[in-house]
Formats: structure tokens, sequence, C-alpha cells
């Protein structure tokens, strides 16, 4: 009968630090919000004669020219523009998914899709686009420990239930624990 209730208890115990894993993590929607909202990202054209400024959702914010960029001539000019802007578009991109990593964990590696979809739109590899993310960015969180509502991989599993006939001394006592009648 020790034995079940210890069992119970550590269950329990389990239970409400699953519970102040979640409290966690919503209470850090909050900063992820506000970084999202002042997330910036920029990029600038080789030679420099082009510069964009994109924020959340990759909203162009800022486009600047050099006079020496504008001299190139319209075909030139566009090219420069649109290859930056798609830089600065996909870094924001990056930037964005990181940040969600950190706050709430990568179990649908979110970071590796966007990665991996940017690497076949712009015509380059994964590791070329990985090694853009600062070395903070690309070394994720460690969620290891924070589970919710499941067991860890390595924790034994649980001793099967016995049938709800009768019960235990552990099971009655759990179920007049809020029985506010006795």
């Amino acid at each position: 009968m020790a034995a079940e209730f210890d069992q119970l208890i550590a269950e329990f115990e389990r239970f409400q630090s699953g519970i102040r894993n979640v409290d966690d993590r919503f209470a850090g929607l909050g900063a992820m919000q506000r970084q999202l909202t002042e997330l910036r990202a920029s990029a600038s054209s080789p030679d420099g004669g082009v510069t964009v400024v994109t924020g959340p959702g990759g909203a162009v914010l800022d486009v600047k020219f050099t006079d020496a960029a504008l001299a190139k001539g319209p075909q030139a000019l566009s090219s420069a523009l649109m290859s930056t802007l798609r830089e600065a578009v996909g870094e924001a991109a990056r930037r964005q998914v990181v940040l969600v990593q950190e706050h709430l964990g990568d179990e649908l590696g979110l970071v590796d899709q966007v990665l991996e979809t940017q690497a076949e739109a712009f015509g380059t590899t994964v590791e070329e686009l990985r090694s853009k993310l600062t070395r903070e960015e690309a070394a994720p969180e460690d969620f290891e420990d924070q589970r919710v509502l499941r067991q860890a991989d390595d924790a034994p599993p649980p001793p099967p239930r016995k049938p709800a006939s009768g019960g235990s001394a552990g099971d009655t006592f759990l179920k007049n624990l809020f029985d506010e009648e006795d």
C-alpha cells in the first residue's frame, strides 16, 4: 500500500511539473510576440549599392540606394533590388522561426523546414543558409526536460493497472481526497 501511495505521489508530482512547464511556455508567449514585433533583418547587395530592411513576415520596411547603384541603369538596379530583397525576406523568416523555436521548442522541425524550403527556392544549400544563422540562433534550446502530459522516453513504464473492481487503499484514498462529505 505504501509503494502504491508513493507511486501515486510521484505521478502527481510529474503531472504538476508538466503543468508548470506549460505555464512557463505560455508566460513566454508575450515576450515572443514582442520580439517578433521588433524583429528586423537587413541585407545589402554585394556592391553595397542596395540595402533592404525587412520586419516580421518579410514586410519591407526600408529600401536604400546609393548614387552608384542608380547610375547602373534600370535593369541592373532591378536585379540588385530583387536579389537583395529575397535575401532580407529570407533572413527575416529564418529569424522568426528561430524565435518561435526558442519559445515553443522545435518538435515540428520548423527551422529545418524553413531552411529546406528556402534552399530550394533560392538555389542554395541548407548548410549555406544554416551558416547564416548566428551561433546562438542555430543551437536550439534544450526542451528535453519540458514534457507535458507524457512520460520521459527513459522513464520506466507504469505498472499495470488493477481492475476497477474493488480497488486498492490508494484508490480509495484518492477517490475520497476531494470528497467534502467525508
